[in-house]
């Protein structure tokens, strides 16, 4: 009987630590999908307000998004 219980304890442990593991990729993998959808919409804003302090800010973003995550993001020209 403690062989049985000591073995579920083990298998639990074992399918908790799978699905940590795999959270943690998926919330990696959205992550990237998240900031997209911020940059575009942060594009979207500096081309109604054409405001160079802002753009440079975004391109900041974009470095850092393109560094990590796919797909790559074009580099705004702020001049």
């Amino acid at each position: 009987m403690t062989f049985q219980k000591t073995s579920l304890r083990n298998l639990i442990l074992i399918v908790i630590g799978i699905s940590i593991i795999v959270i943690l990729i998926s919330l990696t993998e959205y992550s990237c999908g998240i900031q997209h959808m911020i940059i575009l919409n942060e594009i979207t804003s500096y081309d109604k307000s054409l405001e160079p302090e802002f753009c440079e800010i975004i391109v900041e973003k974009i470095d850092l998004f393109n560094d990590d995550c796919e797909p790559q993001i074009e580099i705004l020209d702020c001049g």
